[in-house]
């Protein structure tokens, strides 16, 4: 049997303190001079459009991981990655699918997933379009949008970057895709999250779905009438035997889907507000936990805007022209 492979790609705001600023663009070179081998393709960075602009130029920043037959490697590297983002970032690093104070479709950030290596491709999309809207719960985490709580992801439902699935697999702007660039099956669904554990569990569910001898009814008409309901509710009843299922091929409790990463940082931000959320994310990206602490000083300077554009936009310029002709 062919092993599988996997990749993650994580994307995060950089707030400061409660707005991405073009200084992004400082960190991340500072991040790819100090490993410019690994750092000019496995980091990218992304920006506004249209309407949303009127919040600004500067989007999320994506940091991704090498390919791993094992998950626990994998999430390994995720946090080495984590650890040296943070190393060169002050600012606070928001690993969540929208910002709470915008209503920005443009404006989000998520984690994919890259799996190859299954031996049967229409198996392994039909078993992962069946389990998708369940899985989603493990990592769901963007709930509050306009300042108004929205339920469990704000850019599951709204997002431009993501969508119902489509008969043309290679469409980029769908829920699950098959990447044209790299020929895997790319889960696009999944929000970022600060809890690793929760990382590691989704890709072991991944594995084990993959990896089942049994076809499932993954129909993707069911799936696009699922997925605005779950991001709006969560665990709903119709998702009951989908977990059973599950249960039988790896050993998931049920209280890792009816209480969300969403609900958690929605408590937070309700009690004690936006910056508060944002000061526990990034305490907890850092590898401590979800509880909010004092905000540190920060200031933006133009001139590290500029450092940022000349060291790290100009000098990834071709990689990133090449990459978006790629997979178009």
């Amino acid at each position: 049997m062919t092993a599988l492979h996997f990749g993650l790609e994580e994307e995060v705001f950089i707030t400061e303190p409660d707005k991405p600023t073009l200084q992004s663009l400082y960190y991340l070179a500072r991040l790819l001079w100090h490993d410019p081998g690994y750092y000019y393709t496995h980091t990218a960075c992304n920006f506004n459009r249209g309407k949303d602009l009127r919040w600004g130029l500067m989007s999320g920043i994506e940091i991704s991981t090498g390919i791993f037959a094992d998950p626990a490697e994998l999430v390994a590297d995720l946090r080495h990655r984590r650890q040296e983002l943070a190393a060169v970032c002050p600012g606070l690093i928001v690993p969540v699918g929208h910002l709470f104070d915008q209503v920005t479709p443009t404006n989000i950030c998520g984690m994919h997933i890259h799996v190859s290596g299954f031996p049967d491709r229409e198996r392994a999309y039909r078993n992962l379009v069946y389990f998708l809207p369940l899985l989603a719960l493990l990592v769901i985490n963007s709930p509050v949008a306009g300042s108004q709580r929205y339920g469990q992801s704000y850019r599951w439902a709204e997002a431009f970057a993501i969508g119902p699935l489509r008969a043309d697999r290679l469409y980029r702007f769908q829920d699950l895709i098959e990447s044209k660039r790299l020929g895997t099956l790319e889960i696009r669904v999944f929000d970022p999250v600060w809890d690793l554990e929760r990382v590691h569990l989704l890709l072991a569910c991944i594995q084990a779905i993959l990896e089942a001898d049994t076809d499932y009814p993954g129909d993707v008409a069911t799936y696009n009438r699922l997925r605005r309901q779950v991001a709006r509710e969560g665990y709903i009843r119709e998702l009951q035997p989908v977990w059973r299922e599950l249960a039988r091929l790896l050993p998931v409790p049920e209280e890792y889907f009816l209480h969300t990463p969403a609900e958690a940082l929605a408590a937070i931000w309700g009690e004690e507000g936006t910056l508060a959320a944002y000061t526990a994310l990034d305490n907890a990206y850092r590898g401590g936990c979800l509880e909010p602490r004092p905000l540190r000083p920060m200031a933006v300077h133009w001139p590290l805007m500029l450092a940022g554009f000349c060291g790290y936009y100009l000098p990834r310029m071709p990689y990133s022209i090449k990459k978006v002709l790629s997979e178009w």
